[in-house]
C-alpha cells in the first residue's frame, strides 16, 4: 500500500489494502448510448438540462451531493472521444470549458472546479466540472471526488440556488 494515509487529502483512516488486480477481460462491456443508440444524452429534451445552446448542453446531477455544486458539459452532438469531435466543435471546446469553470466558480466561496473527464460510463463525450469548498484544505486534489461521495449532501435549497446562479452566468 502506497503511503497515501500520510496525505492530509485521504478521506480514508485505519487499515487499508488495495484489491488484487483483475486478469483483463475478453472484451470491455459498451458502453451507454454505444454509437448513439439509446444515448440518454441526445435523446433528452432541452427542459431537462441546466442550460443549453445550440452546439453544448451542460445539466446537473439528480440531486444533491457533499460538494456544493457538481455539473457535466456534452456537446449537443453525439461524440465518442475528444479526438472525434469536428474541428470547429474542438475549437470551440476550449470557449467551453472557460466559461462552464467561471460559471461554476462564480456561486461564490469555490475554492477550484475541478474539470475531469471519465468515459467508461457513457460513451457521449462529456465533462464533469466538480466545486470544491473554499478554505477546507483536506478537500484539495483528486480525493475531491471520493470526498462528494463520502460528505453529507448539500441542502437542497443551496443546491438549487448554487444552480441557479451557474446557469444565470452562463446565460452572461
Amino acid at each position: 500500500m502506497p503511503p497515501v494515509e500520510d496525505w492530509e487529502t485521504f478521506p480514508f483512516e485505519g487499515d487499508l489494502r488495495p484489491r488484487g488486480l483483475q486478469p483483463p477481460v475478453e472484451r470491455e462491456k459498451p458502453r451507454h448510448g454505444a454509437d448513439g443508440v439509446d444515448c440518454r444524452r441526445c435523446t433528452a429534451p432541452d427542459d431537462e438540462f441546466l442550460w443549453t445552446n445550440e452546439r453544448w448542453r451542460l445539466h446537473a446531477l439528480d440531486g444533491p451531493t457533499g460538494l456544493p455544486v457538481i455539473v457535466i458539459l456534452v456537446p449537443r452532438e453525439h461524440v465518442a472521444e475528444l479526438g472525434d469531435l469536428p474541428d470547429d466543435l474542438a475549437a470551440e471546446l476550449g470557449v467551453m470549458l472557460a466559461r462552464t469553470e467561471r460559471a461554476v466558480s462564480s456561486v461564490g466561496e469555490i475554492g477550484r472546479v475541478h474539470v475531469c473527464k471519465w468515459g467508461d460510463g457513457g460513451e457521449h463525450l462529456h465533462w464533469w466540472f466538480m466545486a470544491r469548498p473554499a478554505r477546507i484544505p483536506q478537500l484539495i486534489g483528486n480525493f475531491a471526488a471520493i470526498w462528494d461521495d463520502i460528505l453529507p449532501p448539500v441542502p437542497e435549497e443551496v443546491w438549487r440556488e448554487n444552480l441557479a446562479a451557474v446557469a444565470a452566468a452562463l446565460e452572461e
